[in-house]
């Protein structure tokens, strides 16, 4: 997805689709953390 948002963006120059592709950025950035915690709790359960 973000490559393909980056094509678009390069293409057109289009500011929203450059502001798209940076928070889809930031989410992917964001998900491994996410996944790293969830794993955590599985391996000691919070009760």
């Amino acid at each position: 997805m973000l490559d393909f948002t980056w094509k678009v963006f390069s293409q057109t120059g289009n500011i929203d689709t450059y502001l798209l592709f940076k928070e889809l950025e930031q989410d992917a950035r964001e998900i491994p953390d996410n996944q790293e915690e969830e794993l955590a709790e599985f391996d000691f359960p919070i009760s």
